[in-house]
């Protein structure tokens, strides 16, 4: 998709769903006084470092009281409204501003935390960060409930060690699979599948 339509849908999203948007922040603050807004430093093109936005959804300095991943419906830290907005994806709705100001694509592979870049090999990090990083990928569809995933995880440590040794690998491997063979109508067809299995969950 050029960029200029990117930017063009990633602004009309904006505005059209400001209301939806605003509705989602009043809960946010509702349930959990606090920031609307979860920043988080991800790995983009190129190796380049950028904070991604998403609404929050966990308690207020969440990341200091526990691990980064999320253990499904387990994890205390992640509040009531956060609960359906993740189910929902809806918290994923302000990385529209990532993809207007050229941080991210509307699909492109997952950008991950530097912690688990580095533990990529080079053919990994050549394929996946020679693209921008995008808001949907097939990974991501198949992986829509990962924190479900890891929910009989014993703790985070075992959580953790899941996600390294088991479903990263296999994010990876689809992410080098789908940029062999990108095309623009796979991307439309990935958007697709991202609207009906992510969002409307059939």
């Amino acid at each position: 998709m050029p960029r200029w339509m990117e930017v063009v849908l990633a602004a009309t999203g904006l505005v059209f769903l400001a209301p939806l948007m605003a509705l989602i922040a009043v809960a946010i603050v509702i349930d959990d006084p606090g920031p609307v807004l979860f920043r988080q430093e991800r790995v983009g093109q190129g190796g380049d470092l950028f904070r991604i936005l998403k609404f929050r959804t966990m308690i207020a300095r969440a990341e200091t009281l526990g691990p980064k991943l999320t253990v499904g419906g387990r994890d205390p830290r992640v509040t009531r409204v956060g609960y359906w907005l993740r189910r929902c994806k809806l918290d994923e709705l302000p990385q529209l501003w990532n993809v207007l100001v050229g941080d991210m694509k509307f699909v492109g592979p997952r950008p991950e935390v530097p912690e688990y870049v580095r533990l990529w090999d080079e053919v990994q990090r050549a394929a996946v960060l020679s693209v921008p990083p995008g808001i949907t990928d097939p990974a991501a569809i198949a992986f829509r409930d990962e924190d479900e995933l890891l929910a009989d995880a014993m703790d985070a440590g075992e959580a953790e060690r899941r996600y390294v040794e088991e479903i990263l690998p296999k994010k990876l491997g689809m992410n080098v699979e789908y940029l062999e063979g990108r095309t623009a109508t796979r991307d439309l067809g990935v958007i697709a599948q991202t609207v009906r299995k992510a969002v409307l969950r059939v």
